[in-house]
């Protein structure tokens, strides 16, 4: 075992205060350089890099060590600290440098599969797999660590406005939440299952049951689904659950929540109460429920304008809408535009339909079909000038939206106007309570079956249960939802009669919902929430374009843990113990 060097600094602390100090550093190798009479070594930490210094001064001995380090080795020095003759402006310690006195070291390491650099420009794969080299770079060093200053904020923010963070069950019963459980056999039950928690949505609400009031809970939740660069396997929620409040009362704890977030990691100043668009609104401004707000180009509608056109696509349509994007004509060739319409059709539409406006004239992918004064028509529902693009999309509502909503976000990318510094935080409210299933045409709760309906349209759920509006609320930033929730019904009878317009059976809502109903006998009261996603709020805040890049040990797209080799095979004395046989 080596001696160990106790440090008195941190490797991106020094500065030229420190001049003339006798300093310990401890950290890795980042580079060595021989230079004959001196040895460079830059000595790194989660801090940053300070340049360490051999020279001919020190013993044979302490020369030699030195000589012999490479990169990555994890050593400790003890030295005087000096001013740089040479300043280095690209580093926070450029103006100083560390004569050693001595060495340690602590391990030696062989040349890593990946360079330690944030541009190195990996595979991901690789870095995955080696995420704990991958780790050591500035970048996820300064990511983890503004992960960890926004859970404190968090836990101080709302421990200041009376919340209790109170842990809920990790192994619970599998219940329909709208992803598959990861499932956990019980050896103790045999042929029985715990699931692991897509949210402690139950739990939160036997809390109000329980009289806790106001609680909160970092939490990791659990949902076996197809991934994406803003979904994992497992994935953590900040999660909130208040009684005896109204919608405004939960949008108002949360605006001075993501104010206060905002001002204690960005130093930025937001205005506060948020803007509220409808879901409808939404829709049709926007062609999302997440609408990013930092750009225009909002759909328009066309079905009047291109009326007893001799265009069949528009005139059969059940909805046709456009975006006008402007003065970007001339920036999207026609190859460009072929390869944004092919991306658009993974959203279900046939095509798109292009029109440029010229200084003179309309120019269009469907000029058969429309005169100018036809093409001057639709120009006019945008005010269009030259050099606008006009796209439009005819088809069902759905698909409309769906691939608008993607293209106004598509080409507001590549134009440069997704301003990471721009931080449009809106409130979408009102949501339909209920929505079909595509494939099984299926009645299905939009968010889940404890939300509570508008009050003046319960009336509605025998007669047009698809027409009635949730009392649900989702918190947007730049077009990312950052979470969502809702007022929660507190009525017995009326959790009941939504089990059953979901056409849920007395033997089935006992088999899944048994023991929150059987609590709601005893008091309940009104009460609400909303759940983030700690995960995505990170992201944004760092302007990632990934959660994989605040996440430590993150999965791939295939839900494997590249470091363990997660997940792996269970032997088969363990499959007998559980009484479960695995098809090969």
């Amino acid at each position: 075992m080596s001696e160990l060097f106790k440090r008195t600094h941190m490797c991106g602390e020094l500065n030229a205060e420190n001049i003339d100090e006798n300093i310990i550093l401890n950290g890795w190798v980042a580079k060595r350089r021989n230079l004959g009479g001196l040895i460079f070594v830059d000595l790194r930490d989660k801090t940053g890099i300070t340049q360490v210094v051999f020279n001919n001064d020190v013993p044979e001995e302490l020369f030699n060590k030195a000589d012999s380090l490479r990169g990555e080795f994890v050593i400790g020095i003890k030295g005087v600290v000096k001013e740089r003759s040479s300043k280095n402006d690209k580093l926070p310690t450029g103006d100083i440098e560390v004569f050693a006195n001595d060495i340690v070291i602590y391990s030696s390491a062989e040349t890593p599969p990946i360079y330690i650099k944030d541009d190195d420009n990996v595979d991901d794969n690789l870095r995955l797999k080696y995420r704990y080299l991958d780790l050591r770079k500035k970048k996820m060093q300064d990511n983890l660590t503004l992960r960890h200053r926004v859970v404190k904020c968090t836990r101080d923010y709302f421990d200041f406005n009376g919340f209790t963070e109170v842990e809920t069950p990790m192994l619970i019963k599998p219940t329909p939440e709208g992803a598959r459980d990861y499932l956990v056999p019980s050896r103790m039950n045999p042929g029985h299952f715990y699931a692991l928690p897509q949210s402690p949505q139950m739990f939160k609400q036997l809390l109000m049951v329980g009289g806790t009031d106001k609680y909160m809970q970092i939490v990791k939740c659990f949902r076996d689904e197809d991934l994406r660069a803003d979904r994992q396997p497992e994935f953590t929620q900040i999660d909130l659950e208040m009684s005896f409040v109204d919608q405004d009362d939960v949008m108002s704890v949360q605006e001075g929540f993501l104010k206060k977030v905002m001002k204690d990691i960005k130093n930025v100043d937001i205005e506060i109460p948020f803007e509220r668009l409808t879901y409808d609104d939404a829709m049709d401004r926007f062609g999302s429920d997440k609408p990013d707000t930092r750009f225009g180009f909002e759909l328009k509608k066309l079905k009047e304008a291109t009326s007893g056109c001799e265009f069949d696509v528009f005139n059969k349509a059940e909805d046709v809408r456009g975006i006008c994007v402007e003065n970007a004509s001339s920036e999207f060739s026609r190859k460009n535009l072929d390869k944004i319409i092919t991306e658009a059709k993974q959203y279900g539409c046939g095509g798109v339909v292009w029109i440029r406006v010229e200084e003179d004239k309309y120019n269009s992918s469907v000029n058969k079909f429309f005169d100018q004064d036809g093409l001057k028509k639709i120009a006019d529902v945008f005010d269009a000038k030259p050099n606008d693009l006009i796209l439009i999309v005819a088809d069902k509502s759905k698909v409309v939206y769906d691939s608008l909503g993607f293209l106004r976000r598509h080409l507001a990318s590549k134009l440069g106007l997704l301003d990471d510094n721009k931080f449009n935080f809106l409130w979408v409210v009102d949501f339909p309570l209920f929505e079909g299933d595509e494939e099984t045409g299926e009645m299905k709760a939009m968010h889940h079956p404890f939300t509570q309906p508008k009050i003046d349209e319960i009336h509605m759920l025998d007669t047009e249960p698809l027409k009635v509006k949730a009392d649900a609320y989702d918190i947007i930033l730049n077009g990312v939802e950052l979470g969502g929730g809702s007022i929660r019904i507190h009525d017995k009878d009326l959790q009941t009669k939504m089990f059953n317009v979901l056409g849920l059976t007395e033997a089935e809502c006992d088999e899944k919902f048994g023991f929150l109903i059987e609590a709601f006998k005893y008091g309940v009261p009104p009460h609400a929430g909303l759940a983030y996603g700690l995960d995505r709020l990170v992201m944004l805040l760092l302007g990632e374009s990934s959660i994989r890049e605040v996440i430590a040990f993150p999965k791939n797209q295939n839900a494997e843990c590249m470091v363990s080799e997660a997940p792996g095979i269970a032997s088969k004395e363990q499959l007998e113990e559980l009484g479960i046989s695995v098809n090969e």
